[in-house]
């Protein structure tokens, strides 16, 4: 049987193994009658259930739903460029192959930006892997006056590498990546791209439901960069603010419901001051952006209305590049199903699998979401179905 014919009931006691119920649900943090439960297949399993789970059994999210198999059953291409990107991100920090002829790939590591924030998570692993190698060698032909901004683009380009890696489920080479660009962003001496490589690192720490760590590396990441009363930079606001909403988020999904409300309440002052939503980066942050997050806030610390009440409250979302606003409609559709509008919700889900179906698959929450709207009968549960490469049973 396929992995992802099991019921997620199956799955978890197919990853718990020889692990008894108690020893899981000590592990988790979770009842041993919720484990029960769970293996049951009575009731759904919230966001924050699921996450200690997969910490508990080692495993993503995704592999628990059913959208991947235990070692990430993917797209023949994207094992293909998952392969040239590891062994881009290993042998140029060994120093193998940075003795080539640079190029000017700036314009191609824009692009790879462009279309990981676009969804397109394959084109953004190949643009990846050709500028980590011509970072590299960029670096290693610098002369001494410009080491320092090479360094620089080299971290860009090796934290592009990790945030594609994690998406695609290598969290081993994800790790590595980050690594790479934290270790030369300091040498670089930017304090503001070191903290959004902290921030990364927090993000993939999330993605592997490590939120202890993820809640410390968040908390260096906006702390490290603090701006002044004084302060007028917009770019120096705007990376602070995207980086302290994170952190609100992260708060959020450790149900620190106090901590996540302060930091949120701190992003939106920045937002305030800038008036509108700035780009840094390829990333915007402003009044629409911290909005997006407040609603996947919302959402977790269980305010669905408050969610759907916040989701209407902006009528301009254009300042989001597609992978946010795909995220934004995630979470809207998550507040729709909590709320017990169940066709809606669906409808709001396929929207957004049947128009970017490449950044789904590589998402947990589409499972999640579809599996919580029951209704798996329906020829739209049917559609996500396919789309996301899930049993939805």
């Amino acid at each position: 049987m396929q992995w992802n014919q099991h019921t997620t009931g199956q799955r978890i006691k197919l990853l718990r193994g020889a692990v008894t119920q108690e020893e899981l649900a000590e592990g988790a943090g979770l009842s041993i009658a919720t484990i029960r439960k769970a293996e049951q297949d009575r009731g759904q399993l919230s966001l924050p259930t699921l996450l200690r789970l997969a910490h508990a059994l080692g495993a993503d999210i995704s592999v628990i739903v059913g959208q991947q198999a235990p070692r990430r059953a993917m797209l023949a291409d994207d094992r293909t460029t998952l392969r040239e990107l590891s062994r881009t991100v290993h042998d140029t920090a060994a120093g193998i192959g940075t003795d080539r002829e640079p190029v000017d790939f700036a314009a191609d590591l824009v692009a790879g930006w462009d279309a990981y924030r676009a969804g397109r998570i394959g084109v953004a692993g190949q643009f990846a892997t050709s500028c980590v190698k011509d970072a590299a060698a960029a670096l290693a032909d610098a002369g001494h006056d410009r080491r320092m901004t090479a360094r620089g683009v080299l971290a860009d380009a090796y934290r592009l590498a990790s945030y594609v890696a994690n998406q695609l489920g290598a969290r081993d080479l994800a790790y590595a990546a980050i690594g790479h660009a934290a270790d030369q962003a300091r040498q670089g001496g930017d304090p503001v791209r070191e903290a959004s490589v902290a921030s990364g690192r927090s993000w993939i720490y999330l993605r592997d439901a490590r939120l202890d760590e993820a809640e410390r590396t968040a908390a260096v990441s906006y702390t490290s960069i603090e701006p002044t009363y004084g302060d007028r930079d917009p770019v120096l606001l705007a990376t602070y603010g995207w980086h302290v909403t994170f952190a609100a988020v992260v708060a959020a999904r450790q149900e620190n419901t106090a901590a996540a409300e302060d930091l949120l309440s701190q992003g939106s002052a920045i937002a305030a001051r800038l008036g509108r939503d700035v780009m840094v980066n390829g990333t915007a942050f402003g009044p629409a952006a911290v909005t997006a997050q407040a609603v996947g806030i919302a959402v977790s610390t269980g305010k669905a209305s408050k969610a759907l009440h916040l989701a209407t409250s902006v009528h301009d979302w254009s300042a989001l590049h597609p992978a946010a606003h795909n995220r934004l409609q995630l979470d809207i559709a998550l507040a729709q199903c909590a709320t017990k509008q169940y066709d809606t919700c669906l409808d709001t889900l396929l929207t957004v699998c049947q128009a970017h179906p490449e950044w789904v698959r590589h998402q947990t929450l589409p499972g999640v979401i579809a599996q919580r709207a029951g209704h798996a009968t329906t020829s739209r549960s049917r559609k996500i179905a396919k789309i996301i490469g899930a049993t939805l049973a």
